[in-house]
């Protein structure tokens, strides 16, 4: 049963929607429903900042009162609940009340924020974002700055990675479905997710990129027969780096192939086999466009999703990404039947990068989550571009189902969590695991200077910089907007040299003047 938490967000819907049974929106208000209180400069201070003991993030057992929080009833429908109190014993919530806490406990008061469950992404490149971002918006392609990420060296990548994963914590993103670009940029992820207790499902993506293009933009399909065996190396590279995870409480192996129209049977199989062994499923592109469609008829007389689905590929957790090309009437049955869930990347291709068939995926039933991908790292942007580019989709072809932001917060957060089989995430409840995000849904530009009633829709004026506090198990990691588990300015030099390094090689080919 999904959420229950409302339905409009632009004003156009009331019209759309006239005539027609509204969602149910469950709110529990503290007090007079009118009764809601002006936020004024002290309050908006806290709001934005929160407190601690000697103003530091609290630790082990203590409270996050905020003016909304999103919460899951002892039911399971979602309640959005005012003045509430979420109370944290180490990695897990313990309690969630109405009003204050109680004494005994630290308190992060954020009487002008939105809690949110943890937000998680379905779709990740980790390190491959800044390198792109900003100079790929007019045309150019994506494809040699990808190749000369692989090419720094190892501190170099760690550096990239630490940028970018940095920038999604920030943005509230504390859960990755993470296809890391190649084995080695999914070692470098894995050292900087441990270092600062992010969680992700990672794994390295087969071909990885330093083979890849000639594979994928083959002009012969006689380059995807000769690339088998080297993928097949990879495939056995990347099982070994997934078993080295084994028994990390953060960190889940999964396996990440590429899309279906660079394997070959043979390394569907060895990474069904892979999947088999490990239980935590497959990652991949499906359907992204109409070349792949096209070469896996053309090859093996059936459409994408199916040839994966034979192979055993849906047999476990599955997260397909783009599905640009997806025949959602043909194969729309065959992902619900599965439990696959369809990564949503509104700022796939960069910013203006295009849309990606979210009315349509809503109306066919089929679990759809929200992803990154790259170029961005911006969740809560990226929760508002699903909805508004979804909503001009749906208005401009006619068809599919309009989204709302409340399909986008469920889909950044519990369909997500269902997903991976983590029924443990995704929620703020008793007995769920501590990943917490105060966003301030009140102050300059997101808000009014008061605490609005209807917090969800005040997302849709929200970026990653409205975000203030976020925590993963409990500890945190975004403290009154600031990167806490690293120095942030040391983390942004070091990036910024990494990156500028690959912009100066680019200059160097004439890469910006062709």
């Amino acid at each position: 049963m999904g959420w229950g938490f409302g339905t409009g967000c632009v004003v156009c819907e009331a019209a759309r929607d006239a005539g027609r049974p509204r969602d149910p929106v469950r709110r529990r208000v503290i007090g007079a429903a009118a009764g809601l209180p002006l936020m004024g400069a002290a309050g908006l201070a806290r709001a934005q900042g929160g407190s601690g003991p000697d103003g530091a993030p609290p630790q082990g057992r203590y409270a996050v009162r905020a003016g909304w929080a999103l919460t899951e009833a002892a039911d399971g429908a979602a309640e959005l609940l005012r003045d509430a109190s979420v109370i944290v014993e180490g990695d897990r919530i313990e309690a969630v009340r109405e009003g204050g806490p109680g004494s005994g406990m630290p308190v992060v008061e954020a009487p002008g924020a939105l809690l949110l469950p943890g937000l998680i992404s379905g779709h990740t490149h980790a390190c491959s974002a800044t390198p792109t971002r900003g100079i790929i918006e007019g045309g150019r392609s994506f494809a040699r700055p990808l190749e000369l990420v692989e090419e720094l060296s190892d501190g170099e990548l760690d550096a990239l990675t630490a940028y970018n994963v940095a920038e999604l914590l920030l943005s509230g993103c504390t859960g990755h479905v993470e296809m890391s670009l190649s084995l080695r940029q999914a070692e470098s992820y894995a050292r900087v997710a441990r270092r600062w207790g992010v969680r992700g499902w990672v794994g390295g993506m087969v071909p990885g990129i330093g083979r890849l293009f000639p594979i994928w933009f083959r002009a012969d399909d006689a380059a995807l027969t000769e690339s088998e065996a080297g993928t097949l190396e990879e495939i056995a590279a990347n099982l070994a780096f997934a078993r080295r995870l084994a028994g990390d409480p953060l960190l889940v192996p999964m396996m990440a192939p590429h899309a279906a129209d660079t394997q070959t049977p043979a390394t569907l199989e060895a990474l069904a086999a892979a999947a088999a062994e490990l239980g935590t499923g497959i990652h991949i592109h499906l359907a992204q466009g109409a070349r792949e469609v096209e070469a896996v008829r053309r090859m093996w007389g059936t459409t994408p999703a199916r040839w994966l689905a034979d192979h055993g590929l849906m047999d476990g957790p599955f997260f397909g990404a783009h599905m640009s090309a997806l025949d959602f009437e043909a194969d729309g049955p065959l992902l619900r039947e599965r439990g696959a869930v369809y990564a949503h990347c509104p700022s796939a291709g960069g910013a203006g990068g295009g849309t990606q068939p979210y009315p349509e995926a809503l109306a066919a039933g089929v679990a759809t989550s929200i992803g990154i991908d790259t170029h961005s790292n911006d969740m809560v942007e990226n929760l508002k571009l699903a909805v508004l580019y979804g909503q001009a989709r749906a208005s401009l072809a006619g068809g599919g189902r309009a989204p709302t932001i409340r399909d986008a917060v469920e889909g950044a957060t519990r369909v997500a969590a269902d997903g991976l089989g983590r029924t443990d995430l995704g929620r703020i409840r008793p007995g769920a695991k501590a990943d917490l995000v105060a966003i301030d849904v009140s102050g300059w530009l997101v808000g009014g200077g008061a605490l609005p009633p209807e917090p969800l829709h005040n997302l849709l004026y929200a970026g990653g910089a409205m975000v203030r506090h976020v925590a993963t198990d409990g500890a945190w990691q975004v403290w009154n907007g600031r990167l806490v588990v690293d120095d942030p300015d040391a983390v942004a030099r070091a990036g910024g040299d990494a990156v500028r390094a690959i912009w100066e090689r680019l200059a160097a080919e004439g890469w910006f003047e062709a």
